[in-house]
């Protein structure tokens, strides 16, 4: 199947038109976080993106909490919002997280989970499924500016024990696109430009 993934927008309105027109030729869209900042402006995005009809599976990012993220998206209605527990589409188990994790040093309006609280969301990840999520997992794509490694070791459990085919995530600006291997995962920081990868 193929899969649009993206991240981070941040209220880009053009990321977000072009998402809607690259979708049309996907079979399932997945949205990795940060659709608002700062708990502000959620709308300004999602209401273009849910012109989208193809499945959708989207998690909050550090910018938005779970249920603003359901509230916004109540109108996309092939989109369902993920955070802590998992769905089914065309025979393929997702399971998604959202937040900064571990706690970023953003302070108070950001979404964050310590790697614990990570533990117990991530639980009931099925094996050889998608997993979403807006933080990667530690030191795959998670370098910011200094070179200095920004993942989540429970992240990096949890894909370790139960290989999931794929990975999408966003959070750290500087690893957008970029794509690498944790055992015979792949892992994908999106980023918001959209990045179609093809998963047997």
């Amino acid at each position: 199947m193929k899969y649009l993934c993206f991240s981070d927008l941040h209220r880009d309105t053009s990321a977000a038109k072009n998402l809607v027109t690259i979708a049309r030729d996907v079979d399932v869209v997945i949205g990795a976080g940060d659709f608002a900042t700062r708990h502000a402006g959620i709308d300004d995005t999602l209401n273009i993106l849910s012109a989208i009809e193809k499945p959708a599976v989207l998690v909050p990012g550090n910018g938005e909490t779970a249920e603003e993220l359901r509230e916004g998206a109540m109108n996309w209605k092939s989109a369902t919002v993920l955070h802590g527990d998992g769905c089914t589409i065309s025979g393929v188990e997702f399971w998604g997280v959202g937040g900064g994790i571990p706690k970023t040093p953003f302070g108070d309006w950001s979404y964050d989970f310590d790697e614990g609280e990570a533990n117990k969301l991530l639980d009931g990840c099925p094996s050889k499924g998608i997993l979403v999520v807006h933080s990667p997992p530690i030191d795959t794509v998670d370098h910011d500016n200094s070179g200095k490694i920004r993942g989540s070791q429970s992240i990096r459990d949890c894909v370790e024990a139960t290989k999931p085919l794929f990975v999408v995530c966003g959070h750290i600006h500087s690893d957008w696109e970029k794509q690498t291997m944790l055992g015979e995962t792949k892992i994908l920081n999106a980023g918001p430009r959209g990045v179609i990868v093809d998963i047997d």
